[in-house]
C-alpha cells in the first residue's frame, strides 16, 4: 500500500525509548471519534495496514493473519470488536503489533496519536455502565488537560475467552 518504513522506524525507536524509561508510558490511538491508550510495554511495533490472509469461520473482528518475519500474526480490527460503526481503511489506518502473554497479535486502529506518560493521579476509575457496556477490559480513564483517554487493559482483552480463537491461530 504505502511505503512507510522510515516513519515506522522513527515511531518504533521513540516507543523503545519511552518503554524502557517510563513504566507509566501509554501509546494513544484513535478509533472513530475517541482516543484510547494501551500500555507502551505491550507494543512491539507499528505498521501501515496491508492486506491480510483471511481464514474461514472466524469472527468478524478477526480480519485474518499476516506473516511478520516468519511469525503468523492474527489481526484484530478494534473498530469491529468495539462495535464502532463503519470500518474504512485509508492511509492513516495502522496495525499496532503487540506482544501480549508471550503471543504476537496485531490490532487495527484508525491512527496512532502519540506516546504519553500518566501518573496515578491522572488515571480515574472507569464508571460502571451496567449491562449497556462491558467495562471489564478498561483500566480506567486517563485525564490530561482537556483530553480524556480510554485506557484499555489490552492483556486482559487479548487473553479473554472470547479471543480464544486468536490464541488458537497463533499456536
Amino acid at each position: 500500500m504505502r511505503d512507510n518504513k522510515r516513519e515506522n522506524e522513527a515511531e518504533n525507536s521513540f516507543i523503545s525509548e519511552m518503554g524502557s524509561s517510563d513504566d507509566n508510558g501509554y501509546l494513544t490511538f484513535t478509533l472513530g471519534e475517541e482516543e484510547y491508550a494501551i500500555d507502551i510495554l505491550t507494543v512491539q511495533e507499528i505498521r501501515g495496514y496491508d492486506a491480510v490472509t483471511t481464514i474461514a469461520n472466524m469472527p468478524d473482528f478477526i480480519k485474518g493473519v499476516v506473516n511478520l518475519r516468519g511469525i503468523i500474526v492474527p489481526i484484530v480490527d478494534m473498530r469491529i470488536k468495539f462495535n464502532l460503526g463503519d470500518v474504512t481503511y485509508n492511509e492513516m489506518t495502522v496495525v499496532i503489533i503487540l506482544n501480549v502473554a508471550n503471543r504476537v497479535v496485531g490490532m487495527v486502529v484508525d491512527g496512532v496519536s502519540d506516546v504519553i506518560s500518566l501518573n496515578e493521579s491522572q488515571i480515574k476509575e472507569a464508571p460502571e455502565f451496567g449491562a449497556i457496556l462491558d467495562t471489564q477490559y478498561l483500566k480506567g480513564l486517563g485525564v490530561i488537560d482537556d483530553r480524556m483517554l480510554i485506557l484499555i487493559d489490552i492483556e486482559n482483552l487479548m487473553t479473554s475467552k472470547e479471543m480464544a480463537l486468536v490464541e488458537a491461530l497463533v499456536e
